[in-house]
């Protein structure tokens, strides 16, 4: 689905350390009732976000203060494990979520991050035993998409991969169909300059 152009930008962060963070703690199975993208933000991290009796967990990040703002979650590796489910990139997209950081992701969730404008940021793990030593000082960090590096609060940057097609749609708005519809023009050119295939007969020797 075609979305807003990704640009570079400088956020609070908010940190979740634990590994191997499937998705159904991203989104528990009961609220995949709908085909929609919007409205599972609030459902994020459900069993993790509120008590038995429905109010927030003080102790969630998700709750704390800077979470409001924060545009990038940090987590442990191998974030993402477990079902396909779309749902869960919904759901951290509704939450606030442009980035999440992790040492790796799993193959699925990271194909379904991209396809939803949510971009994957995998980076080594002491880059992220630093930002969960930033977090506590309140700091912001960058994240520049098109030099594909995050900005850490002291000036260091630290390099991130993404194919280079999934960083062209995200940087410019766009998903397959628009990419290939963009192309019209130069298929038709193309196509024009083939030159026709004329259709030939065949004699049947008679039975």
């Amino acid at each position: 689905m075609p979305s807003a152009p990704f640009r570079s930008f400088t956020s609070t962060f908010i940190v979740l350390p634990a590994e191997n963070i499937d998705t159904d703690q991203i989104i528990p199975a009961r609220f995949l009732t709908t085909t929609e993208r919007t409205g599972l933000g609030r459902h994020a991290f459900h069993d993790w976000r509120y008590l038995a009796d429905g109010s927030p967990n003080p102790e969630f990040a998700l709750n704390g203060p800077r979470a409001a703002a924060a545009r990038i979650l940090v987590a442990g590796r191998n974030f993402g494990c477990g079902s396909s489910r779309e749902h869960a990139v919904w759901a951290l997209a509704g939450a606030g979520f442009d980035v999440v950081i992790s040492e790796q992701f799993a193959d699925i969730f990271r194909g379904n991050a991209l396809g939803n404008s949510l971009l994957p940021v995998q980076v080594p793990a002491e880059t992220i035993a630093r930002l969960v030593a930033l977090a506590a000082s309140g700091a912001v960090i960058g994240i520049d998409l098109e030099a594909q590096q995050v900005m850490l609060s002291d000036g260091e940057r630290v390099s991130f991969p993404i194919a280079p097609f999934a960083k062209h749609r995200l940087l410019h708005g766009i998903d397959e169909m628009d990419f290939l519809l963009e192309s019209v023009p130069q298929i038709d050119v193309f196509e024009q300059g083939l030159i026709p295939v004329r259709a030939t007969q065949h004699a049947v020797a008679p039975v």
